[in-house]
């Protein structure tokens, strides 16, 4: 049996991220993913100022395509608002493996099916060993399903999603959100990329969509006839998944395990934003091993616009008090 000081299940940016710091204060670290890397991985691939801080990465060190935006455009049942704005969007097939890499952690790739406290310590699927324990693995995370079995999550703030990336010559370099068209409790996204690729998608909160007998795929046709009639493109079929946005409840550690990302639902509750709290939070998770401190998500906010009147609007707007209130 392989033993090490701390496991990583799950190689995307909360497992990376937190893989990097342990590995910079010289801890054994090793990573366990069922995917190969690089992988396809849907996502709008939207980035903030603060996630390349976080990493303490220069755009002009990122090795792969990267677009800047310089202005949002919000579309909010029709009237239009375009802020002036910093952003910038990835490929998280390109960004993922990426941050696998640079983190110089040893990366075995390996399906998680069973993990079992042993005292202070855990065993993973009889092959495995260590101390700590870092949950990492996205919504299905096996590390959530084997040791926080018991904290269930709240159905009200679980998102219904139907997204496609696809190689396209797109002409508008700017980043377009709509919000709640055609009664979506949620938003539909077009997210240019660089080197001709194009992100779009839909989103909205499932519960919500069931109880008014609604499918998501109703709102990705919507959609898909305003991307033809405004920018001229057709997409093809999306592929769908659901993640949790963030309820700032239950627990996130337990023993010397903890969870991170989506395994911990940390998405924002105003833009469903997932790649800077995953980041955040891997780093905090790491930090509390490193100084054997508590495990907080001080700093890891629960929203993307400053958790202000307009986020809280959004908020509401989306979950309609589900979960606990928003902070930021």
């Amino acid at each position: 049996m392989r033993t090490v000081d701390i496991v990583v299940v799950g190689g995307g940016p909360a497992g990376a991220a937190a893989a990097q710091r342990l590995k910079g204060a010289g801890a054994n670290v090793l990573v366990l993913d069922k995917e190969r890397f690089p992988r396809h991985k849907l996502c709008a691939g939207w980035i903030t100022p603060q996630v390349l801080t976080d990493l303490q990465v220069e755009v002009n060190a990122y090795p792969h395509g990267f677009l800047s935006f310089r202005r949002l455009h919000f579309h909010v049942k029709g009237p239009h608002v375009a802020v002036p704005c910093i952003q910038h969007s990835i490929r998280r097939f390109e960004f993922d493996a990426w941050l696998l890499r640079r983190s110089g952690a040893e990366f075995v790739q390996h399906t998680v099916r069973d993990i079992r406290a042993d005292g202070d310590e855990y065993e993973i699927d009889g092959m495995f060993r260590c101390r700590y324990l870092i949950g990492a693995g996205g919504t299905s995370c096996p590390v959530r399903r084997s040791l926080f079995g018991t904290a269930p999550r709240a159905r009200t703030l679980q998102t219904a999603t139907l997204e496609l990336e696809f190689p396209c010559d797109w002409r508008d370099g700017d980043c377009h959100l709509w919000f709640f068209e055609h009664g979506l409790p949620g938003y539909s996204w077009y997210v240019p990329k660089a080197e001709g690729w194009l992100n779009v998608g839909v989103g909205g909160m499932a519960a919500r969509l069931k109880r008014r007998g609604e499918n998501i795929r109703e709102h990705w046709s919507h959609l898909a006839g305003k991307l033809q009639r405004q920018f001229g493109i057709k997409p093809g079929d999306p592929t769908g998944y659901s993640y949790y946005v963030r309820d700032f409840g239950g627990p996130l550690r337990i023993g010397n395990a903890f969870l991170t990302g989506d395994a911990a639902g940390l998405a924002t509750r105003d833009l469903s934003e997932g790649i800077g709290p995953a980041i955040r939070s891997g780093q905090q998770a790491a930090h509390a091993i490193i100084m054997g401190s508590e495990y907080s998500l001080e700093g890891v906010t629960g929203a993307s616009l400053g958790g202000g009147l307009i986020s809280r609007c959004m908020d509401w707007a989306f979950t309609r008090g589900a979960g606990r209130a928003m902070r930021a």
